[in-house]
């Protein structure tokens, strides 16, 4: 009986351990002076080795053209806060093919990026607050709108609704055949037939940005100030928490190579950046 349980004391120690050793954390790396404009999200552009980041620069419902989208190295230098003018209330961002593309209110602008202007606004029919953006492999720009519950999507310049009846519905993320998205503290997965399978719950009711993890797994910010890491069986770590601070945390950008976790402070008017450990 006593082998028993020392074998028992064994297990519960290699496992308690192996826990703390698969525990997420994040180390500051650099941040922003705060002279951006409300950034509400950051985008990483692989390809072209830059961070986009909107500028709300008013009210956040307001077509008063008054925002803009900037840009900045990988290592938050070379900051260009309007980089391109024009857009009213700009939120989530996604790339494709050379464009830009930004939630804005209740249309989607697309800005060349070569050519650093505006070449269309897509108009979204019965849009009231549209904020993020995520693009599919071939292209299909997905967008939410929060304040309708509805996610439209956006293929060869044409608008249609995808799902409604999300309230709260934010954050959103295109993987392979699945769309993932973020309703008031909730994570789900939907797939190509619509069906819709929750993967973690129990978040801040203020969710935000999603990305995921070469792992699979996910990083959700909450605007509330509170970030986390979810893992793909629905379990949750928090890595920053800044809600003491009052200090924002909206609409992450990702550096998946790297490891590297880009967080717009919102109110705080700049980007911190954070390394994934």
């Amino acid at each position: 009986m006593k082998n028993v349980y020392v074998v028992y004391c064994f297990v519960w120690l290699l496992s308690a351990f192996n826990a703390q050793a698969q525990k997420k954390e994040i180390v500051k790396i650099w941040e922003t002076e705060a002279n951006l404009k409300v950034p509400e999200s950051v985008l990483w552009d692989k390809e072209n080795k830059t961070l986009y980041f909107s500028n709300i620069d008013g009210e956040s419902n307001t077509k008063d053209h008054k925002g803009s989208i900037g840009k900045m190295n990988a290592d938050g230098k070379g900051v260009t806060v309007d980089w391109v003018s024009g857009p009213s209330a700009p939120k989530g961002m996604g790339v494709f093919g050379g464009m830009l593309y930004v939630a804005d209110v209740d249309e989607v602008v697309v800005i060349d990026i070569k050519k650093t202007k505006i070449t269309q606004r897509l108009p979204v029919e019965g849009a009231v607050f549209l904020n993020d953006v995520t693009i599919g492999d071939k292209g299909v720009v997905y967008v939410s709108d929060m304040r309708t519950g509805k996610i439209h999507l956006v293929e060869n310049s044409k608008v249609k609704t995808l799902l409604e009846k999300l309230e709260g519905v934010n954050g959103l993320l295109a993987k392979g055949k699945d769309l993932y998205l973020l309703v008031n503290g909730t994570l789900w997965k939907c797939d190509e037939t619509k069906k819709m399978t929750k993967i973690a719950d129990g978040l801040d009711d203020s969710t935000d940005g999603v990305e995921q993890t070469k792992s699979g797994d996910f990083i959700v910010s909450c605007w509330n100030g509170i970030m986390y890491y979810v893992k793909q069986d629905g379990t949750k770590t928090i890595l920053l928490d800044t809600r003491a601070e009052k200090m924002n945390t909206a609409d992450i950008g990702f550096d998946a190579e790297k490891n590297r976790i880009y967080v717009p402070t919102f109110f705080g008017n700049k980007i911190v950046a954070y390394e994934l450990k």
